[in-house]
């Protein structure tokens, strides 16, 4: 049962004041629900936890900031939830590394000569030192688009942005990597 948005309102308040018994009493009341959504959205128990612990920490930062005329205590921290699972998922995937995605490129023919092998991977490494003048959004956008088969609507979705800034990010860094690798 869910607990009753006055006794959070309340916790809330009582946090703002710095009182870690109220913090201690509002975790006890909303974690399980906020590590919930965090669960769902990070598919990852480990990251859950983290990203409920930031939650948590934000919360005890942001409870004087909290308003009960704009929202119910348990929506506004799920809104904090959700932007710490956003933030977790942004870092995990600007920390794959290079190698792992243009390990993903094509395959060579196994049948193909040391000239064709030669060519490859030479087109290999100026692709890898043309995603590298990229902004991270720019590599991150095409990276999943490309090589990770995203659709825009999916990044839109995924990175919790506007579809026209996805669409931007990756027109604006093709056309930069074909600038880059016609040099």
């Amino acid at each position: 049962m869910p607990p009753p948005p006055e006794l959070l309102q309340k916790l809330l308040r009582a946090c703002a004041q710095s009182d870690h018994d109220a913090f201690a009493q509002l975790y006890q009341q909303a974690a399980p629900k906020l590590f919930a959504l965090c669960r769902y959205m990070l598919r990852d128990d480990n990251l859950a936890e983290e990203a409920l612990q930031e939650t948590f920490v934000q919360i005890w930062r942001d409870a004087a900031d909290y308003n009960p005329h704009r929202a119910l205590a348990m929506t506004w921290m799920s809104v904090i939830a959700r932007h710490r699972c956003l933030d977790l998922l942004r870092r995990r995937q600007a920390t794959l590394s290079l190698d792992d995605d243009l390990s993903q490129l094509e395959l060579v023919d196994q049948a193909a000569g040391p000239l064709e092998l030669t060519a490859h991977w030479s087109d290999r490494q100026a692709l890898g030192r043309c995603l590298k003048t990229l902004t991270e959004q720019q590599r991150l956008s095409i990276t999943m688009a490309f090589y990770r088969g995203f659709s825009h609507q999916q990044l839109s979705a995924y990175l919790a942005i506007p579809i026209g800034t996805v669409k931007s990010w990756i027109r604006r860094g093709l056309n930069q990597l074909q600038r880059c690798l016609q040099q």
